[in-house]
């Protein structure tokens, strides 16, 4: 078998899934793996470390997988790209609650309360699994376990373009569980005035998560729901 033969059939795998790595990416983690590793087993591992990665350090940026410059000019009324973009959340916001209610049930589930219509839940550690107490509360919902939505998206590309993103209708993969950092593979898509329509048919989320922007999101949620919040009023 050549030396060869492993990168060509990595290529051919990662292409299937719209994924194309840089060169120097794709020798790196070449270099790191057991030559005697199966196939299957590396074509895993690759896209797994893929969708773990920021895609602006580790895929190639051409004119077709990549946005235009101006794409979020809110002077163009509309436009469609053909694709596909791989792109990675940034941000991801609940617009079909205020933000007040997310801060409300954000600080019920610090407290360990959960809330059913009007009846206050107190859980502890473990309880919702056991007993279901919890499905479908406020806290729940702020916490991104269920429901939501629609989703406002602040995505990026492998060349760092950013632009925001609007759910028009339900996309499987998007929802406050989506981690930041997640992949989705955008195909003839509807640019409006410097937002992109996401519609199911045209939307492939492929998940994964960069752990470090996921974290510092999280932790940092309810700060920012509140800074806005304040900006809103004068505070």
């Amino acid at each position: 078998m050549s030396a060869q033969n492993p990168s060509s059939q990595l290529l051919s795998h990662l292409t299937t899934k719209n994924l194309h790595p840089t060169p120097t990416w794709l020798s790196t983690f070449l270099s790191t793996q057991n030559p005697r590793v199966p196939a299957a087993s590396l074509n895993r591992t690759a896209i797994f470390r893929l969708l773990a990665s920021n895609i602006t350090q580790t895929l190639q940026r051409t004119s077709t997988t990549t946005f235009p410059r101006d794409i979020a000019d809110p002077n163009t009324q509309t436009r469609q790209l053909a694709g596909p973009i791989v792109v990675q959340i940034l941000d991801i916001e609940d617009v079909g609650r205020s933000r007040w209610s997310q801060i409300e049930a954000l600080e019920a589930a610090e407290r360990g309360e959960t809330r059913k219509g009007h009846e206050i839940i107190r859980t502890v550690p473990g309880e919702t699994e056991a007993t279901g107490l919890g499905a479908g509360t406020d806290a729940e919902v702020a916490a991104g376990s269920v429901g939501g939505g629609p989703w406002k998206l602040l995505v990026q590309d492998a060349a760092g373009t950013r632009v925001y993103a609007f759910e028009m209708q339900s996309v499987e993969g998007i929802g406050g569980e989506t981690a930041i950092g997640a992949k989705m593979v955008l195909r003839n898509v509807m640019v409006a005035r410097g937002m992109v329509m996401l519609e199911a048919r045209g939307v492939a989320c492929l998940g994964g998560k960069i752990e470090e922007m996921d974290k510092a999101w999280r932790e940092g949620r309810k700060e920012r729901l509140k800074s806005v919040v304040d900006g809103e009023h004068g505070v």
